[in-house]
């Protein structure tokens, strides 16, 4: 995951090969040097896999070639629905720019304090877009964006001018976790929604954890509907830690209710094992579970991790 994979895919569309090797000491190669081996993509299967099925010892990735150049954008709106109006446009449009974050309010307060960034301070809703490519596609592509911004009430648009502007803007973005554990304790959730649901969801997670009593800073990957909501809250009060564990589970819910998924890059593990019932019905997971025995029939590997505990095979 991360900022760029929403023009440059994730993990598994950027991993050629693997070697593996299985519960019984068994070495094997999946994959190979090219892009989709023929057979079963038993590479989709192993990769977030979560350690399930076997240890990895090599990986063979891709590799690109640098941009010959690349622009962020900071667009400010009024409001977060307006924000996620816009990213759903600029998708639906068929752009797609090498990354398109997001923040609202809480995060840009929080960020331009730790990094002093140049972020407009004036909005409640902020959204990263980078373009790449020569100066007459960047200049193209952001004419396009900067038109459907304008449609969905864009207030502030401020290109980046020189290298140390763009380092500024991507050092706010990725100092985001950070800079928030100085404020208060978080729990960072992850789950993905279609990008058509953000003005909705924003809305509802916002009205999830007020429901708690609790405080929300929005900072995620935009293009793709990763969210990562954090939830503030004090870990030395057990009732506060419990609220901010239940207003998570009602937005991972919230997720797979609008037709997106528990989890975008971060996995299942143990916080989100019980939830997989919500995503998937019992033969769904029956199904999976029969694979995972086939790997592991002791179920030794990573053991009490991705799938509930009950019904294990």
């Amino acid at each position: 995951g991360g900022a760029h994979c929403l023009k440059y895919g994730v993990t598994t569309n950027n991993i050629l090969g693997v070697t593996l090797v299985m519960m019984d000491g068994t070495i094997i190669e999946i994959g190979g040097e090219a892009m989709d081996a023929p057979g079963y993509d038993l590479l989709g299967l192993v990769c977030g896999s979560e350690g399930q099925l076997g240890i990895m010892t090599e990986a063979t990735i891709r590799i690109l070639r640098s941009a010959e150049g690349a622009r962020p954008v900071l667009f400010g709106f009024e409001t977060s629905e307006q924000a996620g109006e816009a990213v759903a446009a600029i998708i639906g449009a068929g752009i797609v720019p090498v990354a398109m974050e997001f923040m609202d309010k809480p995060a840009i307060e929080i960020c331009e304090a730790f990094a002093h960034a140049g972020y407009p301070m004036d909005v409640d809703a902020l959204l990263i877009i980078e373009v790449e490519g020569s100066d007459a596609e960047m200049d193209a592509t952001l004419k396009l964006i900067v038109e459907i911004a304008k449609r969905h009430g864009v207030k502030t648009v401020k290109e980046s001018k020189s290298a140390m502007e763009t380092a500024a803007i991507w050092k706010g973005r990725k100092s985001a976790f950070g800079a928030t554990g100085r404020i208060a304790d978080y729990i960072c959730m992850d789950g993905t929604i279609p990008t058509g649901q953000l003005p909705f969801v924003l809305r509802r997670i916002d009205e999830i954890v007020k429901g708690y009593g609790l405080r929300v800073a929005n900072v995620f990957h935009a293009g793709d509907g990763n969210l990562h909501p954090l939830i503030l809250y004090n870990c030395n009060d057990p009732i506060e830690a419990q609220k901010a564990e239940d207003a998570g589970n009602d937005i991972l819910k919230l997720c797979v209710e609008v037709g997106g998924c528990l989890t975008g890059e971060h996995g299942v593990g143990i916080e989100k094992r019980d939830l997989m019932h919500h995503q998937f019905n019992d033969a769904d997971l029956h199904q999976q579970m029969r694979i995972r025995a086939t790997f592991d029939a002791g179920w030794l590997m990573n053991p009490a991790k991705v799938f509930p505990l009950e019904g294990h095979i």
